[in-house]
């Protein structure tokens, strides 16, 4: 253990055992309650220390840390951090465009973690703070890595404290949506059902319905022409075997996803406990590797159940990218769409569409870089009407189709794109590239365009996600613990008296929190979306609205 100045000198240094870390961390807190702690990876060091009943005010994780710094295009000197390969993790394997946008970019399973010792860790911390004071915007980059760093924090306590969930009441929605359990390898009734007459509408009793590419087929037979099996394709089709269909896959993927086997091993003394990876997405979003937290039904939210006597504050932010582009932009007209209201009906009301539905499927195409059907259509309008915003994404999309990585808010740099991408080029601007060559090129150049253009907005949003998170812990922090005949143990030591955050999904959070704090916990996390506002965007006049209640369960109305 070594103890650093604000300016990074080694003030002293002691040999601390590993069943001593809590009790000595919890001393120094006492004595310091402002410390930050640099380690190389808070998914190993913190939970131990959860389990003694020790939280952690602040920290600095020196693996997420180096993600961001040694990759970030704001950093001018970076070679010393990219030279510390010991630091990286995992790559996240390549889409087919080269850039892996949804994909993991870390698996805790698959990486042997950065180096343990103490003096590999000052010297990274070392590079890391040269880094950052010789970048660009040194400002930025600090918020981000203590941003990062917080949410390591948060992931480690959402499991340790476990999100509240009754699996009397999991049970009851499952019976009631797929039948009565079923014997071992067998199908609930009404899926099974299900399944019996969609394989009628298919003329095909034995039409296999869970493989896409077999699926297609039969669909073919009875010329229905779909290309894909997605939900959006399907309903154009005008078949009795549609509505089957699609209700099978709902109810299938219930049953797959959040059915029996997975209660038995995610929900154990009335808590959800899933496994979060801070930054495993590429933008800086957050993935799950155990649990699917990320991707909970909504019809399964009537299961979160606040223990006797406590209470969910349940928030999400509306059209949170919309909003954080409008910032970024620093577009007025945007910005002033969005305040108070709904901007998709603030969009109607400036005349860039007629209706709400356009407004959302224009915004969505702008971000996303659709450019056919609707999307292409409506486009055109948003940039007439909000020209600064526009052209935000446009020149993302347009430094993306040219092999040049962008950046967020914060300074997270997109990846560079991969050899295969570059060797597409490379071939159709050859004297002997055919027709193919340059259409396989232009197909990449167009994906790669979409990448980037949404790689600002979505990268951007996590970041004032985090942000809000950050801002939410640290003011629940100071709120005072009910006695000990209010606490609700199941969730820990460190948890069991004091509000707590139990859930994150994107743009949303939920806080189990005694009753009594209910009313001053729903108005931290008002305050603390407005606090990362201005954290990151200063005084541009950009508000955050939330859907907020405060309820027993975590269903939305």
């Amino acid at each position: 253990m070594v103890r650093l100045a604000p300016d990074g000198r080694e003030l002293d240094r002691r040999v601390v055992g590993t069943a001593e870390l809590a009790v000595h961390v919890a001393e120094r807190q006492q004595a310091e309650p402002g410390a930050r702690w640099v380690w190389h990876d808070t998914a190993r060091r913190y939970p131990a220390m959860l389990d003694a009943g020790v939280r952690v005010g602040r920290c600095h994780d020196l693996r997420l840390c180096h993600a961001i710094l040694s990759t970030s295009s704001s950093v001018a000197r970076a070679a010393d951090l990219r030279a510390a390969t010991q630091w990286d993790a995992v790559a996240a394997p390549e889409g087919p465009t080269g850039d892996a946008l949804f994909t993991l970019a870390d698996d805790p399973a698959a990486r042997s973690g950065p180096p343990e010792g103490i003096d590999e860790a000052l010297a990274e911390f070392a590079r890391q703070r040269a880094a950052i004071a010789g970048a660009a915007d040194p400002r930025r980059l600090e918020i981000l890595c203590a941003a990062e760093s917080a949410g390591a924090l948060i992931a480690a306590e959402l499991r340790h404290a476990g999100l509240p969930w009754d699996a009397a009441v999991h049970e009851d929605i499952l019976i009631a949506e797929l039948g009565r359990r079923p014997a071992a390898g067998g199908l609930p009734a009404r899926v099974a059902e299900l399944a019996a007459a969609v394989r009628a509408q298919l003329r095909d009793p034995q039409a296999n319905l869970d493989s896409p590419a077999k699926l297609l087929r039969s669909l073919h037979r009875i010329d229905i022409p779909a290309r894909t099996t997605a939900k959006w394709e399907l309903r154009d089709f005008d078949h009795p075997v549609i509505e089957l269909l699609l209700e099978y896959k709902r109810l299938h993927r219930l049953l797959t996803a959040n059915g029996w086997a997975w209660l038995a091993e995610w929900v154990h003394d009335g808590r959800f406990r899933p496994v979060y990876i801070p930054a495993g997405v590429v933008t800086g979003r957050w993935a799950a590797s155990g649990g699917g937290a990320l991707q909970i039904p909504r019809q399964l939210r009537e299961a979160m159940r606040a223990d006797s006597g406590w209470r969910l504050v349940v928030a999400d932010v509306a059209q949170l990218e919309p909003r954080v582009l409008a910032a970024m932009a620093r577009d007025l007209a945007l910005a002033e769409s969005a305040r108070g209201h709904d901007l998709y009906a603030g969009i109607v009301e400036r005349g860039a569409v007629a209706e709400r539905h356009e407004a959302k499927v224009a915004m969505l195409g702008a971000m996303y870089g659709a450019t056919t059907g609707d999307s292409g259509r409506l486009v055109p309008r948003l940039r007439r009407t909000y020209p600064r915003a526009m052209e935000l994404v446009d020149a993302a999309a347009r430094a993306g189709e040219n092999g040049e990585q962008v950046s967020t808010w914060l300074g997270r740099t997109s990846p560079p794109a991969s050899a295969g991408w570059r060797a597409r080029q490379a071939s159709a601007a050859g004297e002997g590239a055919s027709a193919a060559d340059r259409d396989r090129a232009r197909r990449a150049a167009g994906d790669r365009g979409r990448f980037t253009r949404n790689f600002v907005v979505q990268g951007t949003a996590a970041e004032w996600a985090l942000a809000w998170l950050g801002e939410v812990r640290a003011r629940l922090a100071r709120l005072d613990p009910v006695p000990t005949a209010e606490a609700a143990p199941r969730s820990g030591a460190a948890f069991a008296r004091v509000p707590h955050l139990a859930f994150f999904l994107h743009d949303e959070l939920i806080v189990h929190t005694p009753a009594r704090h209910a009313e001053a916990v729903a108005e931290i996390v008002r305050e603390a979306a407005q606090a990362a506002a201005s954290l990151l965007f200063g005084d541009f006049p950009i508000d955050f609205p939330l859907d907020l209640h405060i309820s027993r369960t975590g269903a939305k109305g």
